[in-house]
């Protein structure tokens, strides 16, 4: 068994995106993370998947804790009801935070922006810096073609096995938590 974990940052978009299951597998994971007692480390915004997931958190009595830059918090963004909220200057600063905080990451469905932050994490992860377990929340095949390109990255030689089997990837919420708390440090 891998470490405790006690606080997951979850990746995820600022909109619903095109189907219903992204924000039902939202709500589900918020419920999941109260219900094991993990805190939810995200990026703070109240609308889309990532107003889904503060809310279903915050709902349920569990904590909820943001990391937003100012650009974002000047166009009305943040949530208005998180346990904390940290207020930095730079998106680089935002992720360095959010993954200090957090003992493993999770993305649910998103665009650049949530694809910037898992890779980011992934990049970490290569070079050492972190050994902490990523998931995949993979609701209709989202990131079937995400998981895809790894398999291509790591049998091309540009990514190594181990850095590759470090991600984990499930379409339910309750067995991808399972797979991310119970993963053992893969670096």
């Amino acid at each position: 068994m891998g470490r405790p974990i006690k606080r997951v940052c979850v990746f995820c978009a600022a909109a619903d995106g095109a189907r219903a299951e992204y924000v039902e597998s939202t709500v589900e994971m918020g419920r999941l993370l109260v219900e094991h007692g993990i805190e939810l480390i995200y990026g703070g915004g109240g609308k889309g998947l990532m107003g889904a997931l503060a809310n279903s958190v915050l709902g349920r009595g569990g904590r909820a804790v943001g990391v937003i830059t100012q650009f974002l918090m000047d166009k009305e963004l943040a949530h208005k009801g998180l346990s904390s909220l940290h207020v930095v200057h730079t998106m680089h600063e935002r992720k360095m935070m959010m993954a200090t905080f957090a003992d493993a990451f999770i993305a649910l469905p998103g665009g650049l922006g949530t694809l910037d932050e898992l890779f980011d994490v992934l990049t970490l992860a290569q070079l050492g810096i972190h050994d902490k377990p990523v998931g995949l929340l993979n609701v209709a095949g989202y990131y079937e073609p995400i998981m895809s390109y790894l398999d291509h990255a790591a049998s091309e030689g540009f990514l190594r096995l181990n850095h590759r089997r470090q991600v984990h990837m499930h379409s339910s919420p309750s067995d991808l938590l399972a797979l991310v708390a119970g993963s053992p440090a893969a670096v």
